[in-house]
Order: structure tokens, then C-alpha cells, then sequence
């Protein structure tokens, strides 16, 4: 019996695969638990599709973080926030008032996961923040923070 490998199966095969088995474990394990499919021409071929449709859409959403990293590397976000008289800030700078202002002042959407911040910002100045948007994709701006 031919089967269509729906994961990775240690001695066996890959995701993706089409391997031969005995009919008894292919359809009483594999197949039963969701691991493989019979392997007929419609079955292979509709994975194919998947697996094209899969392969744009990450494409597509690559090149949107690309363009979304060449955009915020020309990005400077200015901050305003209470301080004392030594420039120290009641309280720092988080990652979830930065993506706020972000989408606020700059129409740009990243998630306060994404960003990241060396060291707590605690003090008014210039600041260099990154951005990790995912598929390898890092990009960085300028945050500057003044004091009310």
C-alpha cells in the first residue's frame, strides 16, 4: 500500500513523502491516526497545490516584512514622558508604549514582542531600538525621549 506521509515518521520517511507499507500499518496506524494518507493521484496532488499555496503565501508575507523594515529604518519616534530635574524618567519606557506610538504617529504595525530594547530606557536621550519581524528579518530606528 502506498501512502502520502501527513508528518515525519522516524525509519520511514519525511513529511511529504510517498512511501510503500503493509496494508495492515498503513491503514491501521498510519492512516487511523492522521499521520498518512492513501496515496491515489488526487490525493499527492492536492498536497502539491497546499504546499505551492503555502510556499506564496510566505513569500508574499516576507516581502511585506521587508518592506516594513526598510520603512522603519527611517523612522524617528519621538516620546514625551514625565521626568525629574536629572533627566531621570518616573518609570521606564516599555516595548508596549513604543508599538503604540508607533501605530499612533506612524501607521505601522509591530507587535511589542517583536521589539527589542537593550536596556531599560530610564533616561531622556536618543535611543537605538530593534525589531526582530520574523523570517530573518531585523531593522532598527531611532527613539528619541524628552522629558514634560
Amino acid at each position: 500500500m502506498k501512502v502520502l506521509l501527513l508528518e515525519d515518521i522516524k525509519a520511514l520517511g519525511r513529511k511529504g513523502d510517498v512511501v510503500e507499507v503493509k496494508d495492515g500499518y498503513g491503514q491501521n496506524f498510519l492512516i487511523a491516526k492522521g499521520k498518512a494518507k492513501h496515496a491515489t493521484n488526487e490525493v499527492i496532488n492536492r498536497y502539491k497545490a497546499e504546499q505551492r499555496n503555502q510556499e506564496e503565501k510566505l513569500a508574499l508575507e516576507k516581502a511585506q516584512r521587508e518592506a516594513l523594515a526598510k520603512s522603519l529604518e527611517h523612522t524617528t519616534l519621538t516620546m514625551h514622558k514625565k521626568c525629574g530635574e536629572s533627566g531621570a524618567l518616573f518609570g521606564a519606557i516599555t516595548k508596549e508604549e513604543i508599538s503604540l506610538a508607533l501605530h499612533t504617529e506612524h501607521r505601522l504595525e509591530i507587535d511589542k514582542k517583536h521589539i527589542e530594547i537593550p536596556s531599560p530606557i530610564k533616561h531622556t536621550g536618543e535611543y537605538k531600538v530593534s525589531a526582530n519581524l520574523g523570517h530573518g528579518i531585523h531593522s532598527s530606528f531611532t527613539l528619541i525621549v524628552k522629558g514634560e
